[in-house]
């Protein structure tokens, strides 16, 4: 008696073989067979004809570090067959913490990842100090999907360094030894691996870089051999090259080249396309190329979509310091506002008007500045949510061709669709106007997928819908450059991420494996346009991105999803790399 089976699917099983026509039956949590017309009874039956059978997508790049603590359902995440999950990347999380210190890593992740600080200090109950400690006030949570976590440099540091940690001081080798020792537990209690930050657009709310962004190369190998000594992980560091940073992007490699080879640690770098050097990226996966050669383990991880911001009403806009904006904006609901915003003589106002000044205390109240300079890069995503439009769809071309203003271009644009319209500004990876240096990248030997950002920037954007995508654009819908096949597209988010973690039990469909998987109507899957919702605790606001296609996703057995609705399961658990 099987618990389920997947009965008539087209099965791409995460590991690179051609699809295959079978069956997939399930017992205890696990896959226990896998092979065409199986027999026998089930609990439960899925019929397939006609569908794709895929394992479990596992993410390894996100920040549910404070969301977890609150909400068991992980969207947008478990919205496009999502299974697994890490947090704490890019440096910040939320543990160790000293008792009085929350709410200077609140700030932290406020500031670094646009998480709004109201909703986490409402959201998180704080019963942990050190890393161990966290990861047992979560074990006894239930989710969607299954969470690991890596242990985050910038609470280490600041623990540990305090007000010095925070200021990007220089550690002592009494620092590095303490460090040292908290990794150390963090990896002996599960951590996934280490994460830092050294690009200075990682800034806290304060205005102040993520701790460790300037780390010494000692305060790193320090570390890198407390992970060796807890047990082994990832090491991950999200470059200073990554936004075209002052320090030179070859130098930086050559560093964490030094690193893995004196450690033996696999170390993954984010790499993405950026406008001052549109094309180091290329030199950076020749250099990793050779360094590789030479004993390192460098991972480049990459995106399958542009990194950027929504542009709306909803969120960030270049029209969000004009004081008539602030004026209507104030005390209304957001219905209320858009219904003042389409008023003429509300919308003569505001586009007539120069800006306020700017808040210090708003780390992302310089937006408008960013846009007003970017509206040759700036697109309308539009009802069929476009990731790859043309150069000669942006706001500018639509103005000249228009007669008109960008700001009067932009301001109707995002009124569309009751004020909930957004516009596009893709400024990592699109720097060529289209999205062929993100696909050299993708299908470039060595590199990892990743950045889907779930949980994270949730009022400027929602990458983590980033699965769907590699499903619809870039192996079905895509016509401006060559596509991805659909095995591929499948064993980069499944077999590849799950092995680079460890985590051998899942990403492949085959016997004996966890049973997390997808069944996927291809041709019917569409990904809709974000939308904004005030769902986040003390009414935070974040943008949210639905799809239809998904017929079923299952974790361990047990069916989360059905046609893309939550069904209440919650099978996943904390994962412990050790």
């Amino acid at each position: 008696m099987f618990d389920l089976i997947i009965r008539n699917g087209t099965v791409v099983d995460g590991t690179g073989v051609a699809p295959f026509f079978a069956d997939v039956a399930v017992k205890d949590g696990r896959i226990a067979a896998v092979g065409p017309s199986l027999g026998g009874e089930s609990g439960e039956s899925i019929d397939a004809r006609g569908l794709t059978v895929t394992p479990g997508f596992v993410d390894l790049h996100t920040h549910y570090d404070g969301q977890l603590t609150w909400d068991s359902l992980l969207e947008p995440s478990s919205a496009h067959g999502v299974t697994t999950v890490v947090a704490g990347n890019c440096g910040v999380g939320f543990a160790p913490v000293r008792p009085g210190s929350q709410a200077w890593l609140v700030q932290l992740m406020e500031g670094v990842e646009d998480i709004p600080g109201t909703a986490l200090h409402e959201g998180i109950d704080w019963s942990w100090e050190s890393f161990p400690d966290y990861l047992d006030s979560i074990e006894p949570r239930r989710w969607s999907m299954d969470v690991g976590v890596f242990v985050p440099h910038g609470p280490v540091r600041g623990y540990v360094m305090g007000e010095r940690g925070a200021a990007n001081e220089n550690a002592t080798p009494q620092d590095y030894a303490q460090m040292a020792q908290l990794v150390r537990d963090a990896i002996e209690a599960g951590a996934f691996g280490f994460s830092t930050s050294r690009t200075v657009g990682h800034k806290a709310k304060d205005g102040r870089p993520v701790p460790g962004t300037y780390a010494a190369f000692e305060e790193l190998e320090a570390i890198a051999n407390a992970v060796v000594a807890g047990g082994g992980g990832l090491f991950e560091v999200a470059p200073a090259a990554l936004e075209g940073g002052d320090l030179q992007p070859l130098d930086e490699l050559a560093l964490m080249a030094k690193l893995s080879r004196q450690s033996g640690l696999t170390t993954s770098y984010l790499l993405l396309q950026n406008r001052p050097n549109p094309t180091m990226w290329r030199r950076q996966l020749e250099e990793t190329a050779i360094l590789n050669a030479s004993g390192a383990h460098l991972i480049p991880q990459v995106a399958g979509r542009p990194f950027g911001v929504l542009v709306g009403f909803a969120s960030y806009h270049p029209f969000q310091r004009r004081p008539s904006f602030c004026s209507v904006a104030a005390g209304r609901s957001f219905p209320e506002l858009v219904n003042e915003l389409k008023k003429p003589s509300v919308r003569d106002a505001i586009l007539s008007e120069p800006d306020l000044p700017i808040d210090p205390g708003s780390p992302f109240d310089a937006m408008p500045e960013l846009i007003n300079v970017s509206f040759d890069h700036i697109f309308a995503l539009g009802p069929d949510v476009n990731y790859e439009p043309a150069p000669d769809q942006s706001i500018l071309s639509l103005a000249i061709a228009a007669g008109t203003d960008v700001h009067r271009i932009a301001y109707d644009l995002m009124l569309e669709h009751d004020g909930e319209a957004f516009l596009l500004l893709p400024f990592l990876g699109y720097s060529d106007g289209n999205l062929d240096a993100l696909h050299q990248m993708m299908t470039t030997e060595g590199t990892i997928l990743g950045l889907a950002d779930g949980g994270a920037h949730c009022r400027m954007i929602c990458d983590a819908s980033q699965p769907t995508t590699m499903l619809t654009h870039w192996i079905r819908d895509r016509t401006r450059g060559p596509k991805l096949d659909l095995v591929t597209a499948v064993k980069r988010q499944t077999s590849e991420t799950s092995t680079l973690l460890g985590l051998h039990d899942r990403g492949i469909v085959t016997v004996g494996k966890r049973a997390d998987l997808n069944v996927i109507d291809l041709d019917a899957l569409t990904l809709h346009r974000p939308r904004p919702v005030d769902d986040l605790p003390a009414g935070g606001r974040r943008i949210l991105q639905s799809a239809t296609g998904y017929v079923a996703t299952v974790v361990a057995g047990a069916v989360t999803r059905r046609h893309g609705v939550d069904t209440g399961a919650r099978p996943g658990r904390l994962l412990r790399a050790r």
